[in-house]
């Protein structure tokens, strides 16, 4: 519905105008594989796996042909809209111009429409084949349980993360590269800061917790990105649901990009000439290759 505005009316004497506490940017999309795209559908990997080479053939054997398995990946796209309209008679009342404000908290908006389309990518099903058509589900072999670490469901600890890390390098995973991630919301944050492993320096020198401004950094060469998007604990609608958190490998999530952020700010004859504010974009994302990425469960 078209915007009303009250609580910065003439009548006020702060002119200033601020957007509320809220996520501004987008955050997972940077530590992912980017993509280019257009159409309905795009393929963004070819996908070769792995073959064994053949010993002790004899003097003048014949050459070996061997099977690649071969598979692809593919992104769909998703449109988002964003909109709202400033009536004139309101301008006329007003000690400030709101547009260039409500254009940022749209912007906001969309940024964090990345992280969730994102965020659903990470364990959603994955379209694989010639045209798309494959489901691949993500697997229960890359789950790190809610047990890890203690005789009973709990919250993220270091030994998750070794895990974690178990599972990534027996797959091959380097982290020579520095491209591994997790996403952490606060709370998890907190879990960890209460961990001895984590904040006492005879223990965590070993572990590789890094910690600036009292902010946690990353353990066992895995990179934190802050992120309130994922759903778990209080957050959730059945309190006590556990955190899925992802730890993944640059290169095994893809985020693709049909029409990135597109702003219009124009006058509506059919509205009174009243300010419309819109913005849109088209963007998809996918998880590109199972092992790449694992999921540590925590309450």
């Amino acid at each position: 519905m078209p915007n009303s505005i009250t609580t910065a009316d003439i009548t006020e004497f702060n002119s200033n105008v601020s957007l509320l506490l809220q996520q501004t940017d987008s955050r997972l999309a940077q530590a992912c594989t980017p993509y280019q795209l257009k159409g309905e559908a795009a393929e963004v990997l070819e996908q070769f796996g792995q073959t064994t080479a053949v010993t002790g053939l004899g003097r003048h054997a014949d050459t070996p042909i061997l099977d690649v398995p071969q598979d692809r990946r593919w992104c769909f796209p998703t449109d988002v809209d964003w909109g709202t309209m400033v009536d004139k008679q309101d301008l006329l009342r007003l000690m400030i111009d709101p547009k260039s404000e409500m254009t940022k908290a749209g912007v906001a908006a969309l940024q964090r429409a990345k992280d969730d389309i994102i965020v659903a990518a990470f364990f959603g099903t994955a379209k694989t084949g010639k045209t798309g058509a494959t489901n691949t589900a993500f697997p229960g072999s890359q789950v790190v349980a809610n047990t890890v670490g203690a005789s009973a469901a709990t919250g993220l600890n270091v030994a998750k993360f070794r895990e974690a890390r178990r599972l990534l390098r027996k797959a091959e995973v380097d982290f020579e590269g520095g491209t591994i991630y997790a996403a952490l919301p606060a709370d998890k944050e907190a879990d960890l800061f209460n961990e001895a492993l984590v904040i006492n320096s005879d223990f965590n020198a070993r572990n590789q917790a890094v910690i600036a401004d009292g902010r946690l950094m990353g353990i066992l060469g895995i990179q934190f990105i802050h992120s309130e998007r994922f759903v778990g604990g209080d957050q959730s609608a059945a309190p006590g649901t556990p955190y899925q958190i992802p730890v993944w490998d640059k290169a095994g999530m893809g985020y693709g990009v049909w029409n990135d952020v597109n702003v219009n700010v124009a006058e509506v004859p059919t509205k009174r000439f009243n300010w419309q504010v819109y913005m849109g974009m088209t963007i998809g994302a996918t998880r590109l290759e199972e092992k790449r990425v694992v999921q540590i469960l925590a309450v």
